[in-house]
């Protein structure tokens, strides 16, 4: 099998959705199905080939490092990029990691576990010969409000302030990025949806449609969601 390209997983973020839960604990070590759910998140990509991993942490990001190390016990080159601490948002993160991530790479939020094949996804960016992929998935809004227009390929469209009833796709949380796509949008924006839907708009972003649906630990109950899913597969 061959081996992705870099992922990086955000996992600064300070998860306030999730209340006293996370008070001393960052999101991404909260137990689920009795691990931490980064521990999934890692196995996970480690079994669709992943072999370099950059983990962009912030809040209690020492416990992350602590916890993880060199990735060696999943079979995987970690290394870290530390937002400081002050947020500086999403596209910030990734800006500040890219040193560690090289000319193409691919994005995790550090609360999804997404059953998706990554290395398609991965030839699916290359072969577009755009700078930039989202993965998204129908959605017609069973889980959250549907933020894509996709059509042949193409993410025509991609606005999660408005809302529009022509979007039934969601972006499903897995992205692929290269260092063109960070130099053509706007180096001040902080959010990574700020840059993908300007690419959007340019027609500069591509994406590829994901079958299975997501699971996350963002808010108490798609943690509980997300550990019985989990405890159930492992069984």
């Amino acid at each position: 099998m061959a081996a992705l390209s870099p992922i990086c997983i955000l996992a600064g973020g300070l998860g306030t959705r999730l209340g006293e839960a996370v008070a001393a604990t960052p999101k991404a070590l909260l137990p689920v199905a009795g691990r931490p759910f980064l521990f999934h998140q890692l196995e996970l990509l480690k079994r669709h080939g992943a072999e370099q991993i950059v983990l962009s942490i912030g809040y209690l990001g020492s416990q992350i490092q602590d916890a993880v190390g060199d990735g060696s016990r999943f079979g995987l080159d970690v290394h870290y990029s530390d937002d400081g601490p002050v947020p500086i948002g999403t596209a910030g993160a990734i800006r500040k990691a890219t040193p560690l991530l090289g000319e193409r790479f691919m994005v995790l939020y550090g609360d999804a576990y997404l059953r998706i094949d990554y290395a398609d996804v991965d030839r699916a960016a290359i072969r577009s010969g755009l700078p930039a992929l989202m993965t998204v998935l129908r959605n017609e809004g069973r889980w959250d409000t549907s933020n894509v227009d996709y059509a042949d390929d193409r993410v025509l469209r991609y606005d999660k302030q408005t809302h529009d009833p022509a979007m039934a796709f969601i972006d499903y949380g897995l992205s692929v990025l290269t260092q063109e796509a960070l130099e053509c949008t706007d180096p001040h924006a902080t959010d990574l949806a700020v840059l993908a839907s300007s690419l959007s708009r340019r027609g500069l972003l591509a994406g590829y449609e994901a079958r299975a649906r997501f699971y996350e630990i963002g808010t108490p109950a798609a943690l509980l969601e997300t550990s019985a899913f989990l405890a159930a597969e492992r069984d």
